[in-house]
């Protein structure tokens, strides 16, 4: 039992927690309900889920809210879960470290397929072995510990940005496109807005904004790559 995968499933609708907890339990999934914002991060320090199934619109403290926050803590993958007709803003779900979003009503086939996706990246992130550090002028990538140093400061970076810019980085001179950032960082195929990876490329420059031989460039017509300068 104790092997079992933990989700936390955070929805107001019980009717919906106990659903998705059915055909969960029904996959050989352990899971925990909970129906508002505040109650699901109590239930993730003692919990200590997998992943978390979150939803958009709740009590006391919104969907993106509690996302934001479990972003400070831990790494665990985070689906968000949004009502048909929600305003949901996917770029700002992601951006705040969202792994996936699936709109309800959903398939649960579909959900599950989802949940498994999300998991196979976030272990084969963990078991990665290869390069866990990257040293340019003034920039440290550090995977195992997730810290950017730049010009001798720790960037606070989201968990997507880190992984962009570690993958960017990794990979120097290669250029890719929005579509190939996207497979690549989300780990399938993103059916939404290529305008999420322009989203992170121009947060990650906000942050970097020095003038250092290396630096993202805009391949225009393409997509991106890195562009080492002088390596160290």
């Amino acid at each position: 039992m104790t092997n079992r995968i933990k989700v936390l499933v955070v929805d107001d609708d019980q009717h919906i927690t106990e659903l998705i907890s059915l055909y969960l339990n029904k996959e050989g999934y352990d899971t925990r309900e909970v129906y508002s914002g505040r109650k699901a991060l109590e239930e993730f320090s003692f919990y200590s889920p997998s992943i978390v199934l979150l939803d958009l619109m709740l009590p006391e403290m919104d969907g993106y809210e509690v996302c934001r926050e479990i972003r400070k803590i831990s790494s665990v993958p985070i689906i968000m879960l949004t009502a048909k007709g929600e305003t949901f803003d996917k770029v700002l779900g992601l951006e705040l470290g969202a792994d996936d979003y699936v709109v309800k009503p959903f398939d649960p086939k579909e959900l599950i397929a989802r949940i498994k996706a999300v998991l196979r990246r976030y272990e084969k992130k963990d078991n990665d072995t290869g390069a866990k550090q990257i040293v340019y002028p003034n920039l440290t990538i550090n995977q195992t510990t997730h810290i950017v140093l730049y010009h001798g400061n720790e960037l606070e970076l989201p968990p997507k940005e880190f992984e962009l810019l570690y993958f960017l980085a990794l990979h120097p001179n290669q250029v890719f496109t929005r579509e190939q950032l996207l497979d690549k960082i989300w780990d399938y195929e993103y059916m939404g807005d290529t305008r999420t990876v322009d989203v992170h490329i121009k947060r990650l420059r906000e942050k970097m904004p020095e003038e250092d031989k290396w630096s993202i460039k805009t391949i225009w017509g393409v997509g991106y790559k890195f562009d080492p300068g002088t390596r160290e």
